[in-house]
């Protein structure tokens, strides 16, 4: 397997000693051909006696020095240090159809006259079959500079390609190869509007979810084509791609589906839906609040909560403050962070949840009193973060202390550096090094001098003296 320039360098040395091309390296590879080109290179400059003797070393070769040349050491001319070689390689490879793929890397050669040899050649040679197979290194060569050549190339064969030809690139594991293809799909339109949606619901990567998504919608007729291609985009995981579908169902005039997605877990789909249903005459605010009004409720929808507050009034959080004690741990969460956001937090009601038995509301609600940290109860705080309580209860108390400063934060993060938990010693670890004392605390404390002297292997002996005299504790 070539993975480097070391592997491309053991290629190459095989290579002149007359190993075949394609026992040396997977030719479909690109990768290999990559580090083939870095690999002759670096052999040439610090293993030279490994590669061809023919006057490569001493003086420009003669046409005849080339011609005799078989497929694997003409590979290596191909990739020479010396551009007059590799010129005239570049000439002598029509011999080879093989190597075509060294010829693609040298249409971005930084000589002239090699760079303009190699682009007439790749003219003359590219059909769609090769096309398809060089695609992948076209197109990872074109990410250098003077790469366009072979992309533009690239793109005028494959304009002419099948839908099935087309198809190998469309299920390329390079997603950079599979954004070019569908590119060419959707500018060919070989795809159909349903072909598109469920690429758009199916893919990994998010161009190509933007794409299809974007393509297929614009191209929906009647209403069968509605049915085959909102389908599959309502049902993706990825929230862009639902939300494209969310906001389609404003022409296909559904409210009904669309408020469906009101309570989606994703806010830029939640957003979609509201503007879906109110365009349509609906009130998502009012669908909200019918949904909040019953707590105890346990098939109420975490997004229902959140998403009240995303576009209700202050006057909601009445609505919200019921559900910090809902069997559903999501339930819980939403209602934390709703009140966060309609700024209704009240740090008395949320301080209990700091013991909630799900990380999750423990994180928003750590998050929602961060603002009111330096007010916070630093004793109750301190409790918990001993070893026995649970590690989302530590880290949560650990983040209003180390927000609330002074000799507070500097006591639970020297606590906590023999936490069992190692990101969580990490932390506070970090929290000593960057602690220093608060200008309205009292200096002179001889505990702040104890836990620096407990922490002292996380600094230096300068740095660690230079923060007891900053504390005006003894060093």
């Amino acid at each position: 397997m070539i993975e480097n320039i070391e592997d491309g360098a053991a290629a190459a040395i095989r290579l002149a000693g007359g190993t075949p091309l394609h026992s040396t390296l997977d030719i479909a590879d690109p990768g290999h051909w990559l580090a083939l080109d870095e690999g002759v290179r670096e052999v040439a400059w610090n293993r030279p006696q490994f590669l061809p003797a023919p006057r490569w070393e001493h003086s420009a070769p003669l046409p005849a020095d080339l011609t005799q040349l078989g497929e694997s050491r003409l590979a290596l001319a191909l990739c020479h240090r010396d551009g007059r070689i590799r010129q005239e390689a570049v000439r002598q490879s029509v011999r080879y159809p093989g190597l075509l793929p060294l010829v693609v890397i040298r249409c971005a050669d930084w000589v002239e006259p090699v760079r303009e040899h190699a682009r007439q050649l790749l003219r003359e040679a590219l059909t769609v079959d090769s096309a398809l197979g060089l695609a992948p290194l076209i197109l990872s060569v074109g990410r250098r500079d003077r790469g366009a050549f072979g992309v533009e190339v690239l793109g005028q064969i494959l304009g002419q390609a099948t839908h099935r030809q087309l198809s190998v690139l469309l299920a390329d594991p390079d997603r950079i190869v599979r954004r070019f293809a569908y590119r060419l799909a959707i500018e060919g339109r070989l795809l159909r509007p349903a072909e598109l949606a469920r690429a758009a619901a199916l893919d990994q990567d998010t161009v190509v979810q933007n794409l299809c998504a974007t393509a297929a919608l614009t191209g929906l007729g009647d209403e069968d084509a509605y049915e085959h291609v909102l389908s599959p985009l309502l049902s993706a995981r990825n929230p862009r791609t639902r939300s494209a579908g969310v906001t389609a169902l404003r022409r296909a005039e559904r409210s009904k589906q669309a408020e469906l997605f009101l309570s989606d877990r994703s806010a830029l789909v939640r957003a979609c839906a509201r503007y879906v249903v109110s365009q349509l005459g609906g009130d998502p605010v009012a669908w909200y609040r019918e949904r909040c009004t019953a707590p105890g409720a346990p098939e109420l929808p975490p997004g229902a909560v959140i998403g009240l507050a995303e576009c209700g009034i202050r006057a909601d959080a009445g609505l919200l403050r019921p559900l910090l004690v809902h069997p559903a741990p999501g339930v819980r969460a939403r209602a934390v962070a709703g009140l966060r956001a309609l700024d209704c937090v009240d740090a008395k009601v949320l301080w209990p949840l700091l013991d909630d038995p799900a990380a999750g509301v423990v994180r928003e609600t750590a998050t929602a009193l961060l603002p009111s940290a330096k007010e916070s109860p630093a004793d109750w705080l301190a409790e918990r973060t001993t070893s026995e309580r649970p590690r989302h209860v530590r880290v949560g108390a650990f983040r209003l202390l180390d927000a609330r400063g002074g000799i507070v934060a500097l006591r639970a993060a020297v606590g906590l550096l023999e936490d069992p938990d190692i990101k969580l010693r990490t932390w506070a670890g970090q929290s000593v090094q960057r602690w220093h004392p608060s200008p309205d605390e009292w200096h002179g404390d001889a505990e702040v001098g104890e836990l620096l002297d407990r922490s002292r292997h996380l600094f230096s002996d300068y740095v660690l003296r230079r923060r007891k005299w900053e504390a005006g504790v003894d060093s």
